[in-house]
């Protein structure tokens, strides 16, 4: 039977559907969140936790980690039911996974689109740095708590407490999507300590109520038929 919300759910569903509009709870192409697949994990986040709209949040990222394996894909439309079903995903597809849960738990979602430079990925692939694009279009997630838009960057904490911690390097297999939960991802150069990531930002692209809507003005990184070869061969690589 497939999975649905409880009523009380549902009326908070619609209460924020009311106080932010459609397009930050609605499902996507991309954030197909009334899948069955996605309901499931959902309701798993949703099991045990204190209530709190973070807590869930931390719960469901935690759950990701764990279960979708971290791959170099290249897909960033790729529907998140899709993603949960091949148990693998890039830091981009897992990210997605994560707003589609908030938005199933009435978590409503929207995202800042940066163009990153390609040369922020380049500690990654020393050898196929001329591969590498100039530069990447990041959807990066923010999500209404408490009234606030709060970014994925400090769902662990805030950028103040988590910069004690070192760095994201972009070397060895932890991926921006797993270091939220350890150190500050800092875009913005807050933080002025090695977690400062601004320094490869090109453009702040805005904020979008979807990656879905970033991408059809945007575009992704790679164009259609690169992005196909570039998937086959990259696709199943573990980060």
């Amino acid at each position: 039977m497939k999975p649905t919300l409880p009523p009380s759910r549902c009326r908070r569903v619609a209460a924020v559907h009311r106080e932010t509009g459609e397009a930050e709870l609605a499902a996507t192409p991309i954030l197909d969140w009334g899948h069955p697949r996605v309901l499931e994990l959902a309701a798993e986040a949703r099991h045990g936790n204190t209530g709190m709209d973070q807590d869930l949040l931390v719960a469901a990222h935690r759950l990701i980690a764990a279960r979708v394996r971290p791959v170099y894909a290249m897909n960033d439309a790729q529907p998140v039911s899709r993603t949960l079903l091949a148990e693998r995903g890039s830091c981009s597809q897992r990210l997605a996974v994560l707003e589609a849960v908030g938005r199933a738990c009435g978590i409503a979602g929207r995202v800042r689109g940066l163009l990153v430079s390609g040369r922020f990925w380049h500690p990654r692939f020393p050898r196929l740095r001329t591969l590498i694009p100039h530069q990447v279009v990041l959807a990066w997630p923010e999500f209404l708590l408490d009234g606030q838009w709060v970014t994925v960057s400090e769902l662990y904490g805030d950028l103040s407490t988590l910069q004690k911690e070192e760095g994201f390097t972009n070397i060895g297999g932890e991926t921006l999507f797993d270091a939220v939960a350890r150190t500050a991802v800092d875009w913005d150069g807050v933080t002025c300590s090695s977690c400062d990531l601004s320094g490869h930002v090109l453009a702040d692209l805005g904020y979008f109520s979807s990656r879905d809507a970033l991408f059809l003005e945007h575009g992704q990184t790679l164009c259609l038929p690169v992005r196909i070869t570039a998937d086959l061969i990259m696709g199943r690589r573990a980060a």
